[in-house]
């Protein structure tokens, strides 16, 4: 992808899959790659083992550098501390990647507060707490790039999953608001939204065979995604070949929210 080699990222829950696929695809791009996780230091430095060995090769002779840093984005001082950690470190950060999510099934009736709460924290919070601290230094350097990990249930109801899709919801608006807002000061804000994705946090429905193909029926193309694929559009998104685009959710969902029962012709 054009104008990406050279630029600092930061991937916010970058330690496993979606998260994980988009820092090595950045790395392999030419930039140097923010590792953001709350928990696993394992799962973290797997993602930054993956570099090293599909970027790097030769480490001696290594263009890339990676930074691990631990940090919840829910958290007003862990976000702070994530970009000064970034820029200490390069002196830059020129891409933002929100993509630090978490999820819970449950019937809407029986959520708690505090498990509502949590979710919209860490989703919708987090992404803008850490979309309001890259801006501070994009509005200095006059120009900077946002990525917002959203997915299709930004726009398809999810029953059971009430506080996902609300924190989905958000995530749009967050993308389209922003985008607006800095449109005229260098800055682009796009998002991108993934249908059924082949990621250890579908693990319930990748390793049962009839629980996938009843997922896969529903999407047109016939098969879920994977997270390569969703790091790919990412990475477009952030490119000088994207330099036009902005406010933009781009469903990466082989056809999913296309309405697949559509597929015959059917009359009321």
């Amino acid at each position: 992808m054009q104008g990406l080699t050279g630029k600092t990222i930061l991937v916010t829950g970058a330690s496993s899959g979606i998260g994980q696929a988009i820092a090595l695809r950045f790395a392999q791009e030419g930039c140097n790659v923010a590792i953001n996780y709350r928990k696993s230091l394992q799962e973290a430095e797997d993602t930054q083992t993956a570099i090293m060995e599909k970027v790097c090769g030769d480490v001696e002779a290594c263009h890339v550098q990676s930074l691990l840093i631990q940090g919840d984005v829910s958290q007003e001082a862990d976000v702070v501390h994530l970009v000064q950690q970034v820029i200490q470190r390069w002196g830059r950060l020129d891409i933002l990647v929100n993509n630090a999510g978490i999820q819970t099934e449950r019937p809407a009736h029986e959520i708690s507060l505090e498990e509502y709460d949590r979710i919209l924290n860490v989703n919708l919070r987090g992404s803008f707490l850490c979309a309001r601290e890259a801006l501070k230094h994009f509005l200095e350097r006059g120009s900077g790039v946002i990525i917002n990990v959203s997915s299709v249930h930004e726009i398809i109801p999810r029953p059971f999953y009430l506080t996902y899709s609300l924190s989905k919801g958000g995530m749009g608006n967050l993308t389209r608001s922003l985008a607006l807002e800095y449109a005229g000061r260098g800055i682009r804000v796009n998002g991108i939204a993934p249908g059924a994705t082949l990621t250890p946090i579908n693990d319930a429905w990748v390793q049962d065979p009839q629980q996938k193909a009843v997922v896969e029926s529903h999407i047109p193309m016939g098969r879920a995604g994977t997270a390569a694929e969703m790091a790919a559009a990412a990475a477009f998104l952030a490119s000088d070949e994207a330099a036009y685009i902005t406010g933009q959710t781009l469903y990466i969902d082989g056809g999913l929210t296309l309405y697949a029962d559509f597929r015959e012709a059917w009359s009321a």
